[in-house]
């Protein structure tokens, strides 16, 4: 028997991440992909697996630490025969001190009483003046809900308190809202958010509430495209990816980004200088059973067809099964969320700072065209963009919709 270190893996670009759930113990025997660890980012709630199989034997980090890629997650005796076949991790380089990050003011426990809960399910209870030491955990491993946090209000009969909303220095803060105490109309029930509703509810409240929008909208003729699409698609080999419309639009929002760069931006604090990307990553919003998800392909300015309808199959699947890794869901510039596979003429999706701007796709549809001499039928997309009205004025916004509609319509730009 061995003693092996299990580090967090590498997060990508993102330095510092919470731990949410601890699923193991001393003395507990696992194996290999066994969850060690619950992981919580802004945009996702992930378990660590285990690269090891054996009997654990000290757990270095708990609930609500703030870890770095290569950090000791916990020590694990293992039998070397058991993992012959299991790539040994490397040794991360120990990342260099930083001072702590300002605490949140804990809730108070009892003597000898422990609990676990999600740092909004904590900050929650805080705001409805719940104990959580009172609070008996009906999730996994005991883990506490948000609809525990509400049973115990429900049962001290007290009303619920809205969010007291984004506090930062320079932001918009919105009132506390009581809400009345609806059941004295008729039956109700506490539903929870999901875990993702949960997490990407907070970011973009913070979002809508930062960033002054505009929607501007306008349509593409898709009708040469719908054509140029089903071709591919009926000369595909077993096995290839299918081409869908998204996988156009993206090509053609990467070609426009390019002629664009200020849609391809964030704005630095202070409001005076902007970070120009020099490369064009595309966040790709995926409806889940959970909520939606925003994996990211990368580098779309750089790839073609096949390969962005290879990306889009990949994360999708990834996505709806619960399973992308964290660099799959990091370092947007900018982000398309299409409704068109369910309906809908027109939406304003909501910027997701700190990028600019975000495209929403409609549904397609027939529409008579005049040609100067008869209608013709022409198969028309609507699109919308909104944006951060601080970086990109209307007329900027208006050119960057005619140049993206022009893009769709003729592919031969952007593939030339």
């Amino acid at each position: 028997m061995t003693t092996e270190k299990i580090r967090v893996p590498d997060f990508g670009e993102v330095q510092k991440i919470t731990v949410v759930e601890i699923f193991i113990g001393p003395g507990d025997r696992i194996e290999v992909e066994a969850p060690l660890i619950g992981l919580e980012s802004e945009k996702a709630v992930m378990d660590i697996p285990s690269p090891l199989a054996g009997v654990i034997k000290e757990v270095l980090v708990k609930a609500d630490d703030v870890v770095a890629s290569g950090d000791i997650i916990a020590l694990i005796e293992t039998d070397a025969a058991a993992n012959e076949e299991t790539v040994e991790q490397p040794e991360a380089e120990e990342p260099p001190a930083e001072p702590p990050a300002e605490a949140v003011p804990p809730v108070e426990q009892q003597p000898g009483r422990s609990f676990h809960a999600t740092p909004s399910v904590r900050a929650f209870a805080r705001e409805q003046q719940v104990d959580l030491d009172r609070v008996t955990g009906t999730g996994p491993h005991g883990r506490i809900l948000q609809e525990d946090v509400l049973a115990v209000l429900q049962e001290k009969g007290g009303e619920l308190t809205v969010g007291a909303g984004v506090e930062a220095k320079g932001e918009a803060k919105a009132p506390d809202l009581p809400l009345e105490d609806f059941s004295k109309y008729g039956p109700v029930e506490a539903v929870p958010l999901s875990r993702i509703q949960k997490i990407s509810g907070p970011h973009l409240h913070r979002s809508w509430l930062t960033i002054p929008h505009v929607t501007h909208f306008d349509e593409a003729d898709i009708t040469e495209l719908e054509r140029f699409r089903k071709d591919l698609n009926s000369t595909l080999r077993e096995g290839e990816a299918s081409y869908s419309p998204l996988v156009f639009v993206a090509k053609a929002v990467a070609a426009t980004l390019k002629l664009f760069p200020l849609f391809n931006c964030s704005l630095l604090p202070g409001g005076e200088r902007v970070i120009l990307k020099k490369y064009c990553h595309l966040g790709i919003a995926v409806d889940t059973v959970q909520g939606l998800v925003v994996p990211v392909i990368k580098d779309a300015d750089r790839k073609g067809f096949r390969e962005i309808a290879g990306d889009l199959q990949r994360l999708g699947t990834s996505a709806r099964a619960g399973k992308l890794a964290i660099p799959d869901i990091q370092g947007a510039t900018f982000t398309i969320s299409s409704l068109g596979g369910i309906g809908g003429t027109g939406f304003t999706p909501i910027v997701n700072h700190p990028q600019v701007a975000i495209l929403g796709l409609s549904r397609s549809y027939m529409k008579p065209v005049w040609d100067g001499q008869q209608f013709v039928p022409r198969l028309t997309l609507p699109f919308s963009v909104s944006y951060d009205h601080r970086v990109i004025d209307g007329a900027e916004a208006a050119r960057f919709c005619r140049t993206l509609s022009r893009n769709i319509e003729d592919l031969k730009r952007i593939m030339l």
